[in-house]
């Protein structure tokens, strides 16, 4: 069964012997080879290791064990054929300390591999370590996590280690390090605060750390940490491990576990919650994964010609939907969320992963605690899986929980990101308001002409931007390049002050809230600090505008109006106002719930001009946002100027 593949790699997927003539593409090898036990991979304690290795289309196997990550002279330790496709193996002693890789004949291969559950690596991941986890908890380590009431309180801000503090002006002492966020103090230009201190002045709830864990050497090299390198990170080596370039000192495997410990605690300690960007739709590498060594044919989908599935452009697709890979990834997720305490998991290109994977996720993510979220790209995209079997916005109510990114209002609110000329509703563009009042519900059914893919509001992820295509200072640079420099900016606000107020849930990138620019740059995964790095010269230069941000943060955290916790509170307390085109206008009536106001009303005016309109008559209304917006205001009618956000209140 040996298949010449591209790149003159070869694979052999084995004797059909000894699987007892069953193909490892077929349905029946699940049948006769799931395992559903607890101890895959490496279980330790000081008197003996104890391995586990699914593998059940290889004739032999046996474990190297390494006395350092670079020997050429390992130990081979002959495994056990066992149950369910296992190979079991017991090495009495203290094995701290060492390293270990598995062996495993498959036809007439020999593929040598990391273990797929390592949870500690030596540098650049190509083996397994063997540490007591134990040992790498801080000092302070609670497992405690920040209150959280609903998911639709959380505010979400996106950001990457490296770049999050690596600016020579973040006044970081150990820049583009998981150190580096844990950092208190810390001061920029014109003394501004800087890295922890500008995101709990910020007010956010969560922070999103894209990609930590350990990545493909090809993009990082963790022994040449002296050299300019950079990768966003959405090349999976290891899983279950922390990335070693964010740490202090990569070949040491329990330093960047401990490390990231020390930040999720630190985060944790100042009220912030944590959300791991995590990517179980592709590997790095299909033909050299460990995966693709240990049991050739099984972890990754097919096309019926024998070619991988390519639904994310990335050469593979990880074949979610088999029970032995669905356990991989619900194993994982439930490492990190119990070893780390990591309070969230954004799904990278959650639509080539299959609707049952991720209910499954949910549901034991939820005998931990059900405040921990969910939420992913539910992109609908092509993947040699049944279509309804993807885990796409289409079938949001079959996973109930579980977000969405509402692309439809990032583009509606700048333009389509993958058309950089043509602008959205904030920057000129005409007939965007239908899709804006969808977002502004949250992207639920909220009548017969406004209804998108969520069947509650916790199913929606407002945003703007994110690291992906273009920041929105740049789509707007691009699209409305005619505009003033300053009306532009007016539009950037109105767009992200459109994503706080929005039901549902809102998310940030990094640097939105002072204009962040990648110089025109819109895949920038590979581009180095220049382009992707958080610029704090151009937050000094725009703390009126932070100070704004901050501002809608504080009046979303205060307001429940703005975070309905459901479809049915939606319909009820969420009216829309006449207004003419340019404009959205709606009311939240009877919910404002906040220190003075019964009802609120919330206009936005992606207008230059002046605009007249109509104020229900519920009160007697007083500016709670924007009132240097306002040129004249009655007991019935608003006038306003510019492009931007207007909110009134009145308490009857």
């Amino acid at each position: 069964m040996a298949v010449q593949k591209d790149r003159n790699i070869r694979i052999d997927y084995g004797d059909p012997e000894v699987t007892k003539g069953v193909s490892v593409l077929s349905q029946q090898f699940d049948e006769l080879y799931v395992y559903d036990g607890a101890d895959l991979g490496l279980t330790y304690t000081p008197a003996h290791s104890s391995f586990r290795l699914w593998a059940p289309t290889a004739s032999k196997a046996y474990v190297l064990l390494y006395s350092d990550w670079h020997s050429e002279t390992p130990d081979r330790h002959p495994m056990q054929r066992d149950v369910k496709g296992t190979w079991v193996l017991q090495v009495d002693g203290d094995l701290a300390g060492r390293y270990y890789t598995y062996l495993v004949q498959v036809g007439e291969q020999w593929n040598e591999a990391c273990d797929p559950y390592a949870t500690a690596v030596g540098v650049n991941g190509d083996r397994a370590a063997i540490v007591d986890l134990q040992t790498t908890n801080p000092k302070r380590w609670k497992a405690e996590r920040p209150p959280l009431a609903r998911p639709v309180d959380a505010i979400i801000y996106e950001l990457h280690i490296r770049d999050y503090t690596i600016h020579p002006g973040s006044g970081v002492r150990q820049k583009g390090r998981y150190l580096g966020l844990t950092e208190t103090g810390t001061k920029g230009p014109a003394q501004i605060a800087t890295g922890l201190d500008h995101l709990t002045q910020l007010g956010v709830t969560h922070v999103q750390l894209m990609p930590v864990f350990d990545y493909a050497t090809e993009s990082v090299d963790e022994t040449r940490l002296h050299e300019p390198q950079y990768n966003w990170g959405y090349d999976p080596k290891n899983y279950n491990v922390p990335e070693g370039s964010y740490a202090t000192d990569p070949y040491k495997p329990e330093v960047r576990i401990r490390e990231l410990k020390t930040l999720i605690q630190t985060l944790h300690d100042h009220g912030l919650r944590v959300i791991m960007d995590v990517v179980y739709n592709h590997v790095y590498d299909g033909y050299v994964i460990h995966f693709t060594k240990l049991v050739p044919g099984y972890y990754l989908r097919y096309k019926p010609d024998g070619s991988m599935s390519n639904g994310s452009g990335c050469g593979n697709d990880c074949a979610t939907e088999r029970p032995m890979m669905r356990k991989y990834i619900v194993d994982s997720v439930l490492h990190w969320a119990r070893e780390y305490h990591i309070d969230g998991f954004r799904f990278d290109l959650m639509g080539l992963i299959d609707v049952d994977t991720i209910n499954e996720l949910r549901r034991r993510l939820d005998q931990i605690d059900p405040s921990i979220l969910m939420l992913g790209e539910g992109w609908v995209m092509d993947t040699e899986l049944p279509d309804n079997e993807r885990a796409n916005q289409s079938h949001a109510p079959r996973m109930a929980r579980v977000a969405h990114f509402n692309g439809d209002l990032r583009d509606a609110v700048k333009g389509e990101v993958f058309d950089e000329a043509k602008p959205g509703f904030v920057n000129g563009g005409t007939g965007f308001e239908t899709r804006v009042k969808q977002a502004v519900a949250g992207a639920i059914t909220y009548s017969e002409q406004l209804r998108s893919f969520a069947a509650e509001p916790d199913q929606c992820v407002n945003y703007a931007e994110c690291h992906d295509n273009h920041t929105m200072w740049d789509k707007l640079s691009l699209s409305a390049k005619d505009a003033p420099e300053e009306e532009r900016r007016a539009m950037h606000r109105l767009a992200t002050a459109i994503v706080l107020t929005c039901q549902g849930i809102p998310f940030l990138h990094a640097g939105q809230e002072f204009y962040r620019t990648k110089h025109g740059v819109d895949n920038s995964f590979n581009a180095g600090d220049e382009v992707n790095r958080i610029d704090w010269e151009a937050a000094a230069a725009h703390q009126a505008d932070v100070r704004a941000v901050r501002e809608l943060i504080e009046l979303r955290r205060r307001h429940p109006a703005f975070r309905m916790r459901s479809a049915e509170q939606i319909r009820k307390h969420l009216r829309f106002e006449e207004g003419p085109a340019h404009t959205v206008a709606y009311t939240l009536r009877d919910h404002a719930n906040g220190e003075r106001y019964r009802h609120l009303y919330v206009l936005y005016h992606a207008r230059s001009g002046v605009t007249r309109l109509a104020l229900p008559p519920l009160g007697s209304w007083e500016p709670v946002f924007g009132a240097a917006h306002i040129e004249h205001q009655t007991s019935d009618t608003l006038t306003v100027r510019g492009i931007g956000m207007v909110i009134l209140g009145c308490d009857r």
